[in-house]
């Protein structure tokens, strides 16, 4: 995987012929046009991609937000980077060279313009509806990042786990909880939901491309004390056999040991903008005013 940001090419839609906002409540001077957009990472998901597009677009058509999706393509050599343009005018595509996932969600949530922006898997694991629940939480102003975890209460799983993922991620896990965050041990649940501001915090300083890379966000929403909690998901597939137990588990490790040390040497720098009021300080001083 390279370890430089990659570059992106953003096959164009026009936004602003899309529904507008019932209500505009983007941050004065933000380029927020929509209430959600959901980044889709994609490498060589030609077999599965059009059922997750598909089933992605009925919940959201059936909720009636108004909302982007995008498929950001790491370099797949199949058919990934054609599918969007199936599903209408809400649906776009970026593509780039082959970088890791953890590229790919960095390009897609930076050019989200979304109120509230979300990351999932492309085999779309999880229930749609803690997607839902966790938007309702950002959108109160209450958080403004929710992570979702399969070890939350309420969490469930419709289907069997192979033991070799059950064990990887019980040992990935306790070293988590080491040196990430004892409140999010699950840091590689594949649903991860922030406002549109917290997210141009986190992935604007995110530097790991490989699988990793959740676990660097979970420990930048700490270091920038950004106010999140969990959400409990249902796991409804397990088709994902991208993570290696023998193969990845060392490089994932020696990508958070760097994360630390990065820290360390104040590599993660706050500006001006870490300041700057956020959403829920917003909706605590109209509570006290």
């Amino acid at each position: 995987m390279s370890s430089a940001r990659s570059q992106r090419t953003v096959i164009p839609f026009n936004h602003s012929s899309l529904d507008p906002l019932p209500l505009d409540r983007s941050p004065q001077g933000s380029s927020v046009d929509h209430d959600l957009t959901l980044v889709i990472p994609a490498y060589n998901e030609e077999s599965r991609l059009p059922t997750t597009l598909s089933d992605t677009r009925s919940y959201l058509d059936a909720w009636g937000i108004n909302y982007r999706v995008i498929v950001v393509d790491d370099g797949s050599r199949d058919a990934t980077a054609s599918f969007t343009s199936d599903f209408g005018r809400r649906f776009s595509t970026i593509r780039q060279a082959n970088g890791g996932k953890g590229s790919a969600v960095r390009n897609g949530m930076l050019a989200a313009r979304g109120r509230i922006v979300a990351f999932t898997d492309a085999d779309l694991p999880y229930d749609l509806s803690a997607l839902k629940s966790a938007f309702q939480t950002i959108d109160s102003g209450r958080r403004e990042v929710v992570f979702g975890s399969r070890n939350a209460e309420g969490s469930a799983s419709m289907v069997e786990r192979q033991w070799q993922r059950t064990l990887a991620s019980f040992v990935f896990r306790t070293c988590m909880a080491m040196l990430v965050s004892r409140q999010v041990t699950d840091t590689q649940c594949g649903l991860k939901v922030f406002s549109h501001r917290a997210a141009n915090r986190i992935f604007s300083r995110a530097t790991v491309n490989g699988f990793a890379f959740d676990a660097e966000v979970v420990y930048l929403t700490h270091l920038l004390n950004i106010s999140f909690e969990k959400v409990a998901v249902t796991l409804v597939n397990d088709y994902s056999t991208t993570i290696s137990l023998t193969r990845n588990a060392l490089p994932m490790l020696m990508d958070v040991i760097g994360v630390r040390l990065r820290s360390w040497r104040n590599g993660y720098r706050p500006d001006a903008d870490d300041f700057a009021p956020t959403v829920a300080d917003e909706v605590a001083a109209r509570k006290a005013a």
